[in-house]
């Protein structure tokens, strides 16, 4: 729900009505966030203004109206998202003897924040969220992201202007805003298809960390502090493992769900859920049904290619539940349709090419309902990516290599061109050829000079291994996660530990947000509920993978509610069939943001490298059409937002 948006000008020379007109019009490109009220507060001596766009779920009054004051009138709160045990919080404050003028959840965030500061509260709060919350009498503007990093949040300095957003867009509407790409995190974008945290496509920018508080000062000082983290969940659980059976990790797991999902279906307006056939969207919707009086609201979508469509596995599930269930099956011209919204949407470079569907789905959604549930989580949660088993078997081989021997044997593997690798393979008899060509040769060098099991991770979810190749003369921005501590787990958490502080909030997480919130739909997620995933780090291995297949017990729940023969098929992902689409129907749109024209006009990225990679998606190569649709996407970005 909502979005929020603000600044300080620490000259304070700006006056109330300018404050005010200026912030208006920074929250006025968040209208798609918030629909149904805005709202603008300021405070000249302090140079500081706060803007809102409500979409409004819970308390539809204008009790619910933002920014919100304290009672006392100390803090000023602009909140995006949901608490949703604002309740349970309410009641506790009420017998302390706060009194209450709505029935909003907002009301009760501040007001204990006022009870019992700011940490202390967070730490009570169940749901997603961004906060930015101005302390009056220290003057020091606090900005709050969630444990996971459900909902966005940026900030940055320009000169003497602090300012803040939900999306890029409100930062660029103020008038001293002055954009300058950040050619590092331009290069990380091609590495993982999106921008990683801390980092924003532009120079001084930054997002909120998950589970952060980021503090400002009367004179601009900026100190961050972590109010939850992952690697202290992950370090503290292996002292406390689960010691359980299969059936009560089921029972607690099953109980845990419950409790999540009867917590977010709490809402003042209509709400459904996204339903793929999947084990993850599966168990949402079956858990969800089994809470409800009445058929849950489903949406799926659909594709006429059988390699991509779970149209059907949606529907039987449906069937099953007895859901009021609605599909839409996408052909290319509702893709060319979505496409140019993209930049818009996405405001900054992100390719995704499930944002598509993505993007479909929940405008599908809309029509019907105000909140979507989804089942994203469950495969960084419960072990459920392929890529976990062949990451711990790729490493098994290649691990064993000590380690001031693989750059030699990586660069002897790469000394070989490629087609003297083929060459090499069509000699060998047919039983023994083990199916890798030259191609996959250079792969695995590539993967082994890397030295340590975090590069090859990084290599195996990279879209483009060598981005600073085609970011000539960058640098790719530094992350927090990438650092070489892969020592303190096995392999398999640590892969599921690096998607989730990294990919899950900047890829599925960010996909999902700007999708929804384009169309004015408020998405959550039952399965991110922070005590399940905390419960999900205390589980051994075992109760995760399981005769060659992840999600074991997220499995075993859902088979209480659904027949596995009705979900347990191969995983497909939300995936769409960009590639041919990219030969066909989008190739004009293509060829025009690929010409050498464009190409070349700015110097940001390599024309050859660029061209070649895209003659190699006509030709068929695998993994050019993931590669190509990453520089479609900055190109489009780059045209849409015409940034220096």
């Amino acid at each position: 729900m909502c979005g929020l948006t603000g600044f300080i000008d620490f000259t304070r020379r700006t006056s109330a009505g300018d404050l005010a007109q200026r912030v208006e019009a920074m929250a006025e490109t968040l209208r798609h966030r918030g629909p149904d009220d805005d709202g603008v507060w300021t405070d000249a001596e302090a140079g500081v203004a706060l803007g809102f766009r409500r979409l409004s779920i819970i308390d539809l009054s204008a009790q619910g109206h933002q920014p919100m004051s304290s009672a006392s009138g100390r803090h000023v709160i602009v909140f995006n998202g949901e608490v949703y045990n604002f309740r349970e919080l309410r009641d506790e404050l009420s017998t302390a003897g706060v009194s209450f003028r709505g029935g909003s959840d907002t009301e009760v965030i501040v007001e204990a924040i006022e009870a019992w500061g700011l940490e202390k509260a967070l730490g009570r709060f169940v749901g997603m969220f961004a906060i930015a919350l101005w302390d009056r009498r220290q003057r020091t503007l606090h900005l709050v992201r969630d444990r996971l990093g459900v909902k966005p949040l940026y900030w940055g300095r320009r000169g003497n202007l602090l300012l803040f957003g939900s999306e890029l867009k409100a930062l660029r509407a103020h008038p001293g805003w002055t954009p300058e790409i950040d050619r590092g995190a331009l290069a990380s974008y091609f590495r993982f298809a999106y921008v990683p945290a801390p980092h924003s496509i532009y120079q001084g920018i930054e997002k909120v960390m998950p589970g952060t508080i980021v503090s400002i000062g009367p004179e601009g000082d900026a100190s961050t502090s972590a109010y939850w983290s992952l690697a202290d969940i992950r370090d503290g659980n292996k002292k406390s493992p689960f010691q359980g059976s299969d059936d009560e990790a089921t029972d607690e797991l099953d109980r845990l769900i419950r409790e999540s999902m009867g917590l977010r279906m709490i809402s003042d307006v209509p709400l459904g859920a996204f339903l793929s056939g999947g084990i993850d969207s599966s168990t949402v919707v079956a858990v969800m049904q089994a809470l409800s009086t009445r058929p849950v609201k489903t949406f799926t979508i659909g594709f006429d290619d059988a390699a991509f469509d779970e149209a059907e596995d949606a529907k039987r599930v449906a069937e099953h539940l007895g859901t009021d269930h609605t599909e839409l099956y996408v052909r290319p011209a509702e893709a060319r349709e979505v496409i140019p919204r993209l930049a818009d949407l996405y405001d900054e470079p992100f390719a995704d090419s499930s944002q598509i569907p993505t993007a479909l789905v929940s405008r599908l959604a809309r029509k019907d309902v105000t909140v979507s549930l989804s089942g994203d989580g469950g495969d960084e949660l419960f072990g459920g990516y392929d890529r976990y088993l062949q990451g711990r078997s790729l490493w098994a081989r290649l691990g064993t290599i000590p380690r001031p021997l693989r750059p030699l044997v990586a660069g002897a593997f790469k000394a070989i061109p490629v087609s003297a690798w083929n060459a090499l393979f069509t000699l060998l008899p047919a039983a023994i050829t083990p199916g890798q060509k030259g191609e996959t040769m250079h792969w695995l060098a590539g993967n082994l000079a890397g030295g340590d099991f975090d590069a090859l991770y990084q290599r195996l979810v990279s879209t483009w291994n060598d981005p600073e190749i085609l970011v000539p003369g960058a640098a790719e921005a530094a992350s927090p996660f990438w650092a070489g501590d892969s020592g303190k787990e096995d392999v398999l958490e640590r892969m599921m530990y690096l998607d989730s502080v990294t990919y899950l909030p900047d890829d599925i997480l960010a996909k999902l947000d700007r999708a929804s919130m384009a169309v004015g739909l408020e998405a959550r997620e039952p399965l991110l509920d922070h005590r399940i995933f905390e419960f999900a780090w205390r589980l051994p291995e075992n109760l995760k993978h399981r005769n060659g297949k992840g999600k074991w017990l997220l499995r075993q729940v859902l088979a209480r509610y659904v027949p596995p023969e009705l979900t347990e098929r191969p995983k497909m992902g939300f995936s769409i069939p960009i590639g041919d689409w990219l030969k066909g129907p989008l190739r004009d749109w293509a060829e025009d943001l690929l010409s050498e024209k464009r190409l070349s006009g700015d110097g940001l990225l390599d024309p050859g490298l660029v061209r070649t990679t895209w003659k190699r998606l006509l030709a068929g190569h695998p993994g050019a059409d993931a590669r190509i649709w990453t520089v479609l996407m900055f190109q489009a970005w780059r045209h849409r937002w015409r940034t220096n």
